[in-house]
Formats: structure tokens, sequence, C-alpha cells
């Protein structure tokens, strides 16, 4: 008897946790993450799977593809292949920092402009119209452009302060619905006090919705990312995949026929969105059951 309640004790010690099951359950899902897990593994052992440095000019400019440089190099004798497996870290990290920073804000004023409601509300919700109606792409490039500090910190705090509002938006709806349910009311008449009923009644039931919004909160910063470093407004001393598109644009990469230092970041920055968007189907998964998948 010992013996089996060992042996139940320990299935159920390395069984996975529901919500991984629901995910990788889902086939979209499960290419996704498998997606995600080689871009992550790729910026994590760039030292070792780049054959060059990203910064190493030492070979001739404008080499096409060939055994010694399987993507080619840039017109500055930069091996192509190399500056691509090192770009996926500038867009993971921009992707999880910026995400995150943008999904806490967002969080913070939903979660209190919906559940204090009143003045707080007014005011709170008259700057979250504000932001939804002053145009992203200008405002981003203003603030990079005219930041007296320049670095990959920057990008994550400009993309983190214009890209909060919507996910304000949405949490603050869903906080007014959840305020209202029985057993908000019930912890309120017990005396619990605000924090508490924040952080343990209403907040395990938007967890799916916050999921969903940091997932949206990180393709759009990547997508920012890339944006502003094609426009020359990055990080100079980093190297990421929108930076190699200014690079090759401004080098002429298309009149030369280097296709393969136009096209490589290209389709790693498409791969990435590609994959969190597949998660994304995952994640929706866990708030709605039919869309779930034996």
């Amino acid at each position: 008897m010992t013996a089996e309640l060992a042996a139940t004790e320990a299935r159920r010690a390395t069984r996975l946790p529901g919500w991984l099951v629901i995910l990788w359950r889902n086939r979209k899902c499960r290419i996704g993450l498998v997606m995600l897990a080689g871009f992550v593994a790729v910026g994590l052992l760039a030292p070792w799977l780049a054959p060059y440095g990203p910064r190493d000019d030492s070979f001739d400019g404008s080499l096409p593809p060939g055994a010694g440089h399987w993507l080619g190099t840039t017109a500055r004798g930069e091996d192509v292949l190399s500056q691509l497996i090192y770009g996926a870290r500038i867009s993971l990290v921009v992707g999880l920092a910026a995400g995150a920073l943008s999904t806490v804000i967002a969080l913070i004023v939903g979660l209190t402009s919906g559940y204090l409601g009143g003045l707080v509300d007014e005011i709170l919700s008259f700057f979250t119209n504000l932001a939804l109606v002053v145009p992203v792409l200008p405002l981003m490039i203003t603030l990079a452009a005219y930041s007296p500090v320049k670095g990959l910190w920057l990008i994550v705090a400009v993309i983190s302060v214009t890209g909060w509002a919507y996910g304000a938006r949405i949490k603050r709806a869903q906080i007014i619905s959840l305020r209202t349910r029985d057993y908000v009311t019930a912890a309120k008449f017990a005396g619990d006090s605000t924090a508490r009923i924040i952080m343990k009644e209403i907040m395990p039931n938007m967890t799916s919705l916050i999921v969903v919004g940091f997932m949206g909160a990180c393709l759009g910063a990547i997508g920012g990312e890339a944006g502003l470093s094609f426009l020359g407004l990055g990080d100079p001393a980093s190297v990421s995949w929108g930076a190699m598109l200014n690079q090759a644009n401004n080098g002429g990469a298309m009149l030369t026929g280097q296709w393969a230092w136009l096209v490589a970041p290209g389709l790693a920055f498409a791969g990435l969105m590609i994959a969190l968007t597949l998660v994304n189907f995952g994640v929706d998964a866990l708030s709605n059951p039919h869309l779930r998948e034996d």
C-alpha cells in the first residue's frame, strides 16, 4: 500500500501544470512554442552559434553567399549570418522588456480606473483616450529622435510609454464587469482591503486577459524596435534585425544583388512574429474552453 501511494505521489509530482497541457494540446500553439524556443535558443547561444563577431569587419565587402559566409557579407565586410544570429537577442530583449513594462502600466491604470470609478476613473480615462488618439508611430519617432540619450533602454522606454493605452482600456472594461460579482461583494462585506480584493478575487479571473495583452504588447514592441532601427533611430551600439535592414537599404543591397542581406532579417522578424501569434492561440484557449483541443 505504501508503494502504491508513493507511486501515485511520484506521478503527481511529475505531472505537468494544467495550463501547460492546454497550451501544448493546441496544435497552433505547439508549433509557436517550438518556434519561439528556437529563437530563444539562438539568442542565448549566439556567441557559440555565430561563426564571427557581429562587428567583425575584417572581410571583403559585399561578398555573395558562399562556404565561408553562408549569407554573404555586408558592404562594410561584416558577416550577415553572425549579425542575424546576434540580432535575435535584441528583438527578444526589447519584446520581453517593453511588453512587460507596457503591460504593467496598462494593468495599473486599468485596475485603478475600473475599480475605484468616480473622479479617478474620469481622469485616468481622459489620459487613456488621449493616448489612444495620438498617432503612435510619429510620437515614437519624435521621442527617439530628440532624446539626448541613445540606447536600447531608450527604445524600451519609448515603446512602453506609447503602447499602454489600448491594454488599459480593455482591462478597465473587464474590471468594471468583475467588481460587481457576488464574490467581490462578499469580500467587501468581510472587511477585506482593496489590495487583497484586487489580488485575490479579481486578478485570478483576469489572468488570461493579462497574458493575451502581454503577448500583444510583445508583438508591438518587436515591431516598434524594428521600425525605429530601420529608420536609423535605434541603438547604434547594438545589432538588430531592423538595423540590418537599415544597413542593407543604405548599402544598396537590392542594386548589388545581395538578396540574402536584405531578405534574411525580414524573414527572421516575420518568423518571430508568427511564433508569438501562434502561441496566442493557445493563450486564448486558456480562457475559452470552446477553443481547446483534445
